[in-house]
């Protein structure tokens, strides 16, 4: 069976209303043309990305945090993660995430690559890092911010994910490549 090139799938904007002008996200109504010739509309969120760190430290335990979720109205159990400022560079981010939710900075850092949690709505990207030779320097988290720093081996992390206290994707996806980093499969990039 051949494959349909990628043109063949692309939609063309013709028209793109911004409905919804927020502090971090930015709503659109655009109105788009098919393959096909026909028409549609497509509702898209804006999100400036994000950085999802993957902390490791010095007794083969990962840095995560508990957290409130205002929209889920539940606590939450994840990696360390924030938003890429604007003109901020992704490492920088993941440095200034870390050092503030959790205190800690790191001698080696690696990027393991991105993905992108909700393609059907929104923009966003979450850039995975990974961090490591941890030492504590004190955290500072953001005014709004309460957490509570955890420290998980990476089975338990999965037997979390397995029984539902781990729900958040972007940790889910990074515990994905922490596992395959951790047990040699996948080699951290040079």
């Amino acid at each position: 069976m051949d494959r349909m090139s990628e043109s063949e799938f692309i939609e063309e904007t013709l028209e793109s209303q911004q409905v919804f002008d927020g502090r971090l996200l930015k709503v659109y109504a655009d109105k788009v043309r098919l393959p096909n010739g026909t028409e549609s509309t497509r509702e898209i969120i804006r999100h400036p990305g994000a950085v999802v760190v993957i902390a490791v430290l010095d007794n083969g335990k990962l840095l995560f945090e508990r957290q409130f979720r205002y929209p889920l109205r539940r606590v939450m159990l994840e990696l360390p993660a924030g938003k890429i400022d604007a003109g901020e560079h992704i490492l920088d981010t993941a440095k200034r995430e870390l050092r503030e939710e959790t205190g800690y900075r790191a001698k080696l850092w690696r990027h393991l690559g991105t993905v992108h949690p909700a393609i059907g709505y929104a923009d966003e990207r979450i850039e995975i890092f990974w961090a490591q030779g941890l030492s504590f320097i004190g955290e500072s988290p953001d005014h709004d911010e309460i957490l509570e720093i955890v420290e998980l081996s990476i089975a338990d992390a999965m037997l979390a994910v397995r029984d539902g206290e781990i729900t958040d994707g972007k940790t889910i996806s990074a515990l994905v490549w922490a596992e395959k980093t951790l047990s040699g499969e996948w080699p951290l990039p040079l």
